[in-house]
């Protein structure tokens, strides 16, 4: 595996095959156990954009808009955007009240701009629907997806996705709108395919596809002697049982099991690129070295016959936000 630029066909201008995505620098320790403070995210953030052809995911409701406003202060010190960095981030409904209209979309992009010291979207995403108080809100004409395809219009945004984890109803939106990417989580890895056939889908209409968390929300990078969580839920000792198999074979190939999770999802002629979450420097430079490591065909033959599941990873979680 090699890190390269990457097209799709509705996808106005290529990124980089790793995105680094940036809900852990928002210091949200109720969805992954552990706080990121300004110090520790400002140097990571930093290092994300020290590189050729960065490609970074946020979004303005990530730990409360912290994500935002401690990119923007980095970008603010730097001077502006890098050069050939690619800069994505989401329309996210008011937290108090849960609603995603045309007005909340075009304050969230508002707030977007002004938190993150730019002039325009590169990438702007539809955040999660399921959550919000009223769907019509979103899809009726007039609604807030209309003010999203108006400010791409407007060129105040580069290219418009759709960022969710609900399947259902992502895949009943996706045929209406003319959508240039989207974005799934915890939904195509070594432990669960339920994403799979709305990639071939959506891979056939040219949308670009950025798949999220191959690490189901890290116990495939740590390891599952480090952590017991599973989509950022405590897990069984039944649920544990086929991340140990993966572990076994990885370990059998001397390949670290973080570098098949990665690789698995970079390997996918679907996806366009792969979100992996970041919360400290030193692990911007591991998942470069991870992308490129070699590995040999017969862990791929061995991890291919495992089984996997296709059911939703997240039906039991109790979402949190922050």
């Amino acid at each position: 595996m090699s890190l390269e630029l990457n097209t799709a066909a509705r996808l106005p201008f290529p990124v980089t095959n790793i995105c680094f995505g940036t809900s852990p620098l928002g210091d949200m320790p109720d969805t992954y156990g552990y706080s990121v403070d300004a110090a520790r995210a400002r140097e990571t953030i930093s290092s994300m954009l020290s590189q050729p052809h960065s490609f970074i995911d946020t979004s303005r409701n990530y730990g409360d808009g912290r994500s935002e406003a401690r990119i923007g202060d980095v970008i603010r010190e730097r001077g502006g955007v890098p050069a050939g960095c690619v800069l994505a981030t989401k329309v996210d409904r008011n937290m108090k009240t849960n609603v995603l209209d045309a007005d909340r979309a075009r304050r969230s992009v508002e707030e977007s701009l002004e938190a993150l010291a730019v002039g325009r979207l590169q990438i702007l995403h539809l955040h999660d629907p399921e959550h919000c108080a009223d769907l019509n809100d979103i899809t009726r004409s007039g609604g807030a997806l209309d003010e999203v395809f108006r400010m791409k219009e407007e060129g105040l945004v580069g290219a418009v996705g759709l960022a969710m984890g609900n399947l259902p109803m992502m895949t009943s939106i996706l045929p209406d709108w003319d959508f240039d990417a989207l974005i799934s989580h915890n939904r195509f890895t070594l432990l669960n395919r339920s994403a799979d056939r709305m990639y071939t889908d959506a891979h056939a209409r040219g949308i670009a596809i950025f798949n999220a968390a191959p690490y189901a929300s890290g116990i495939l990078a740590k390891g599952s002697n480090k952590t017991q969580k599973i989509t950022y839920q405590d897990a069984t000792e039944a649920q544990l049982k086929p991340v140990h198999a993966i572990e076994e074979v990885c370990a059998r190939h001397n390949v670290p099991t973080g570098v098949a999770a990665l690789q698995f999802s970079m390997r996918d002629p679907r996806v366009t690129s792969t979100i992996v979450g970041v919360s400290k420097s030193v692990r911007v430079q591991q998942t470069l070295e991870w992308a490129q490591m070699d590995t040999p065909d017969a862990l791929w033959a061995e991890l291919g016959a495992l089984p996997f599941s296709s059911d939703d990873p997240e039906a039991e979680r109790d979402y949190k936000p922050c």
